[in-house]
């Protein structure tokens, strides 16, 4: 047996393996991503080698035939699997195929039902653009408008019976509205919503139960429940997106019209669905989703393109296992499986201790990965990942990788479990775990790590600001004993850096201009660099605000503290000790004699600010070209306003610059007024929306 022939047998054999674990057993070892490309590898093969081909080969599968208990239903229209693209590159050439072969059509026929004899111009065909839901597909049979079936796709042909079921998912309804056709079969997704996962997770950690490990999973686990009162419980979801079978039924000219005629009939339709002549519009369509994903309360995995017309659909047909006619576009996995290389432990400014995984690297999330954090000891005793482990890797938009599991079938019988350090890496001190804490901390103040930690902090961007002073800098300085805290950031002994390698007059002039800059920032900013126990961006800004001068809150009393709108006891004891402190007293000092800046601005060069933006929310996004971000900011902030970092219902309005993203989506979602730059400074001026 060559090569070719043995890899094709292994990848016929994993990929059965791993679609009983994801449609029978509802427990996938790895995940869509991984499996996808075990089926992309194989397909090539084949076609590489047609004479290794087999009928029963799973490239040529719709899902999983199943072994259970539930009894079989035989699906009148087949239910096929879609084609996926992985790229934009291929979701383009789908497309230039689909208009190619409408070329080639001469018996094309329209909308209108009259021949289309511009059929192969793109501009000749609409594309309908749906969210891809990761679910469970299911087909819902209704006769004289009344439920009376509803069945699993299994692979395609034949599904199980899960009536019972789906009776008890609310939105499913048990009768159609008046003018149903005797016969409706409606293709859709079931699914759990995020917030309902959450819920769900919640009472079972409420009861010591074991937790789910996401939504499709626990979604297709309940809905093959053998007791559908347990089913019930579960706040299921269904969204309705193609018809099978209908008798005696109306016959719409296009997808779109389809979607409005189920909606008319009481079944729940997705919204983002959408519409486009143009296929760049698609393209720009995709990225706008792609940023908006993480916004929705339920999971997507991709993007499903559809030509609308349904007599080109007709036209275009179907290959052995999906429609010519579609197309799911499959953004970027959040989860795959990669070699776990090592464990090792960081110290963070406040001496935490936090376990993370080195990786080989990934890509993953839209960007390659070669780190994940594993949060602390009991996590990683939890998921019991050791080095030598392929483990499932997640990124989800910008969120710091994490690593979720092993995969247990791909441990070497040697492998040995992972034990926490009792020692700080960075300084050899010993690290303690409070009682009651589930972090473990390095109580050295001096150490390195922390060090460099507390000034990556005080110069970065949300902070003082100081440009060209980063993490290698803070990292060159500290080694060389330069540095040792924040408050030496302003004693740098610039004619010493200025013998170094790498650093010519230009730069070291640079650095000190960047370092008396930011001497001016206001004390909210400074606050925020101290890294102050609780005390995020609002919390500093809020103190400053409300005492106006470091001196003032330095005299505060608790009580002083707990006053202001905002803060709790619990910040107000920490921002008092933190205050108190001999160390930070010392610091304080330091930072007063170096001329730092201890006042809450209020004022601009023409004089006091009017407070136009009281009871305002404005959210600023995208990169503006006369400010940056933190400057428009707190520009709203001085006016009276707030700028919270996320839309909502309660948002104002948004300043969109330029690359707006998920928040200008889901502004434009839920009617919240959109302002570009000149219309934000019309707002700072006047306190009035344009009209």
């Amino acid at each position: 047996m060559d090569g070719q022939s043995q890899r094709i047998d292994e990848l016929r054999t994993l990929i059965v393996h791993h679609w009983e674990r994801y449609h029978e057993a509802d427990a996938p070892e790895i995940p869509d991503a991984d499996f996808d490309a075990l089926l992309v590898e194989l397909r090539a093969l084949e076609v590489e080698r047609p004479d290794l081909a087999t009928a029963d080969s799973p490239t040529g599968r719709v899902g999983a035939a199943g072994r259970s208990t539930f009894d079989e239903v035989a699906h009148r229209v087949p239910m096929r699997s879609l084609d996926n693209a992985f790229d934009i590159d291929e979701l383009r050439a789908w497309s230039e195929r689909v208009v190619k072969r409408l070329a080639a059509d001469g018996a094309a026929v329209g909308a209108t039902g009259e021949a289309v004899e511009n059929a192969g111009d793109p501009s000749a065909v609409t594309w309908v653009c749906e969210l891809k839901f990761d679910g469970l597909a299911v087909s819902i049979r209704y006769e004289d408008g009344v439920l009376v079936q509803a069945a699993t796709r299994g692979d395609g042909r034949v599904g199980e019976d899960v009536t019972a079921n789906v009776r008890t998912i609310a939105d499913v309804p048990q009768r159609l509205a008046d003018g149903a056709p005797s016969v409706v079969e409606v293709r859709g997704e079931v699914y759990l919503g995020l917030s309902a996962f959450a819920a769900l997770n919640a009472a079972q950690e409420a009861a010591g139960d074991k937790t789910y490990v996401n939504p499709r999973n626990t979604a297709a686990g309940s809905l093959r429940q053998k007791d559908s009162a347990v089913t019930a419980t579960r706040d299921l979801s269904f969204w309705a997106y193609q018809l099978g079978e209908v008798v005696d039924g109306p016959e719409p000219a296009s997808h779109l019209e389809t979607l409005r005629w189920l909606a008319g009939l009481g079944l729940p339709v997705d919204g983002h669905v959408a519409s486009f002549d143009d296929f760049e519009d698609v393209v720009s369509h995709v990225g706008a989703i792609e940023a908006a994903r993480h916004d929705l309360d339920f999971e997507i995995d991709g993007v499903v393109v559809k030509v609308d017309d349904l007599a080109l659909q007709g036209s275009l047909g179907f290959t052995a296992r999906a429609p010519r006619w579609a197309i799911a576009y499959k953004l970027p996995p959040e989860e795959r499986t990669t070699r776990l290389l090592d464990i090792e432990v960081s110290i963070g400014p406040g001496g935490q201790a936090t376990p993370f995984a080195r990786l080989e690297p990934v890509f993953v999330g839209g960007s390659t990965v070669a780190a994940a954090t594993l949060h602390n000891a009991d996590q990683v005793a939890v998921k019991d990942v050791r080095p030598g482990d392929v483990v499932v890797v997640r990124k989800a938009g910008d969120v710091i990788p994490e690593v979720l599991r092993p995969v247990l079938s791909e441990r070497p019988d040697d492998l040995a479990p992972w034990t926490f350090p009792t020692e700080c890496p960075a300084c050899d001190e010993p690290l303690v775990r409070p009682d009651g804490e589930a972090a473990t901390f390095c109580g050295n103040y001096a150490c390195p790590r922390q060090v460099r930690g507390r000034i990556e902090h005080f110069v970065s961007r949300g902070a003082l600001d100081i440009e060209g002073f980063g993490e290698q800098r803070v990292d060159l300085f500290v080694g060389e004993g330069l540095l040792d805290d924040v408050a030496g950031v302003f004693a740098l002994n610039y004619d010493r850096i200025a013998g170094w390698d790498g650093f010519g007059e230009t730069s070291v002039e640079n650095l000190r201009r960047a370092v008396e800059t930011s001497r001016e920032r206001p004390l909210g900013r400074l606050l925020f660099g101290l890294r102050i126990p609780h005390v995020g961006t609002t919390v500093a800004d809020l103190l400053a605000t409300a005492f106006g001068h470091l001196d003032l809150l330095q005299a505060a009393t608790v009580e002083d503290l707990e006053a202001v709108e905002g803060l709790g006891p619990i910040i107000a004891a920490s921002v008092h000790e933190w205050l108190r402190q001999p160390r930070n007293v010392e610091l304080l000092g330091r930072l007063r004699s170096a001329g730092v800046n201890l006042e809450a601005r209020t004022t601009d060069p023409g004089g006091e600010v009017a407070r136009v933006l009281d009871g305002m929310a404005i959210v600023v996004t995208g990169t503006l070209a006369g400010q940056s971000r933190d400057e428009a900011k707190a520009a709203i902030v001085a006016r009276g306003g707030k700028s919270p970092g996320s839309v909502s219902a309660k948002t104002t309005a948004l300043v969109a610059g330029e690359g707006g993203g998920s928040k200008l989506v889901k502004a434009e979602e839920l009617g919240v007024p959109v302002l570009d730059e000149a219309a934000f400074n019309l707002l700072l001026a006047s306190g009035q929306l344009p009209g």
